[in-house]
């Protein structure tokens, strides 16, 4: 899409494309909202809008959408364990930890190369950081591999979420290696694919056309017929919208068998 304009006098949407085709969008229709929800994942990564949320304290770094939708997917599940990749600032370990307690069941474990020394101050400081095991190292190093499964329990239902390197080798090795931790029905999440979708944007690099956590998990998916991915839509939905709006497109695997 080269240029949109939004008519509120119409109520639609006017979107010309690349190659010159120009369409036009009631804005009270899905068609119409969608074109409207790309241009705000557009415009949000440019103005680095996930950049201005916190959790309990904590920068987040999240898109909200994906916030709430992960929330009731978490509630679905119940893990017992949800393994993070990738901890930055801790708001997103505290995030998933706040919803454990208040599950009653559950801890969080973060895993990250480097954790800044401020930050493992700051998580290990917050009141839900009884609910938090933090483990340093590479996620694709099999001594970090070992770390982390030695802290999970047999029969415990785990759920796993990539967040660090989004690159789409690194993504499909992690894939590769934590999948097999997750529980029948439970996830596995390929965080920001978005990525395939902002070439030319501000910050954005040329090969992420294909270099990104999408395609990798897309791949992924194709090699191992035991895992589907799950087009996370409205579990309650009183409106017109059936497509999420999200930074992890293709990110929720599931396994199935």
């Amino acid at each position: 899409m080269k240029k949109i304009t939004i008519d509120f006098e119409l109520n639609e949407i006017q979107t010309l494309s690349g190659d010159g085709v120009a369409s036009s969008y009631a804005l009270d229709t899905e068609e119409g909202f969608n074109k409207v929800a790309n241009a705000y994942l557009r415009a949000g990564w440019d103005n680095k809008y996930v950049y201005s949320f916190m959790w309990m304290g904590r920068p987040i770094i999240q898109l909200p959408d994906d916030v709430m939708r992960i929330q009731e997917i978490i509630y679905q599940v119940k893990p017992d364990i949800i393994l993070e990749i990738g901890v930055a600032h801790g708001g997103s370990l505290i995030f998933y930890a706040s919803l454990l307690k208040a599950m009653g069941r559950g801890r969080v474990i973060g895993v990250d190369i480097k954790i800044r020394e401020q930050n493992r101050k700051s998580i290990e400081a917050h009141e839900m950081y009884a609910y938090i095991t933090l483990v340093e190292g590479n996620s694709i190093d099999p001594v970090t591999f070992d770390k982390v499964s030695h802290l999970i329990k047999k029969g415990e239902r785990v759920m796993v979420l990539l967040d660090g390197k989004h690159t789409y080798e690194h993504v499909l090795r992690e894939l590769e290696i934590y999948a097999p931790l997750i529980s029948i029905n439970s996830y596995i999440v390929a965080m920001d694919g978005i990525q395939r979708d902002l070439v030319g944007a501000p910050r954005s690099e040329a090969d992420w056309a294909w270099n990104n956590s999408a395609n990798a998990a897309e791949e992924f998916v194709r090699q191992n017929p035991q895992y589907i991915i799950d087009n996370i839509k409205p579990i309650f939905n009183e409106g017109n919208i059936t497509k999420a709006v999200t930074y992890w497109p293709s990110g929720y695997i599931k396994k199935i068998s």
